[in-house]
């Protein structure tokens, strides 16, 4: 692949983006391995998003933070682990079989995905120093975008270390008033994630939404129910569109003004955006 478009170019390219939550997890596959993100790219998505965490020695790995029962199936915690006992774990399938699956580095996920596709890298925010180092060291800052919670302490670190990479704050009813102060930081703010437990939240009312698009953003929704108590895009979920309603789960959000949509179902949603 040549030059990685900006997700702006892509956007316009392609129209509503996939954004891939793990990988594609099917069968014997599991969540943040190269063969999740291969089927991932495989089955149409434009946006891989891995999660990292560091551990102990300050390495950064590709794995999401606090999940080492459920993808482990270990009692353990990666922070406290060295990079040398972390590469003799091996992942989980469904199943709660072990796989042949390590748990790569964010180094070897870099090397492995430069000039690929988009990358969304999650949960690094409590080390974003270290993991922006990371990025540059493989020459990929036009190829990543950065999130974080809507926090100033996330912002003021984006500002002092990576203010030209593109950003994308996590938005959530409580949490709209500090986001409006990346109006006035210097950083490369392009796009928004917007978390609405309601569809009649102020954060999918017409005139939000259009307040970002005047502004050249884009407007991330993430359709995963990872708990049906605690909704992320007020009922309009993977679950809705995969379970027979497309048109209810992803078409309401795509009317709405949606511009990427993230999704554990990218080949059910790339071919329903393809026939949109």
């Amino acid at each position: 692949m040549g030059k990685i478009n900006t997700l702006k170019e892509l956007r316009q390219q392609k129209g509503v983006l996939i954004a891939t939550h793990r990988g594609m997890v099917v069968g014997n596959i599991p969540h943040n391995t190269f063969p999740a993100f291969e089927v991932a790219l495989l089955h149409g998505t434009d946006i891989i998003e891995p999660d990292v965490t560091m551990n102990k020695d300050g390495e950064i790995f590709i794995f999401h933070p606090h999940q080492e029962v459920n993808q482990l199936k270990l009692d353990i915690h990666l922070e406290e682990m060295t990079a040398a006992e972390i590469r003799e774990l091996r992942y989980v399938n469904d199943c709660r079989a072990k796989t042949e699956w390590g748990i790569p580095t964010l180094d070897e996920f870099l090397e492995t995905y430069k000039n690929r596709c988009l990358i969304n890298l999650d949960h690094g925010w409590d080390f974003f120093p270290e993991m922006i180092q990371k990025v540059r060291n493989h020459e990929m800052e036009e190829q990543i975008l950065l999130k974080s919670p809507a926090k100033p302490e996330f912002f003021k670190a984006i500002e002092e270390v990576a203010p030209n990479m593109m950003f994308m704050p996590i938005i959530k009813e409580e949490t709209m008033e500090a986001a409006a102060q990346l109006e006035h930081m210097n950083i490369n703010y392009v796009a928004a994630e917007l978390v609405f437990p309601v569809e009649n939240s102020p954060l999918v009312e017409d005139a939000y939404i259009r307040s970002h698009h005047d502004k050249g953003r884009l407007l991330w929704c993430n359709t995963i129910l990872y708990n049906y108590l605690k909704p992320l895009s007020g009922g309009h979920t993977d679950d809705v569109a995969v379970t027979g309603d497309p048109d209810k789960g992803w078409g309401w959000v795509v009317d709405k003004g949606f511009d990427i949509i993230q999704t554990d179902w990218t080949m059910a949603l790339r071919a329903y955006l393809d026939k949109r």
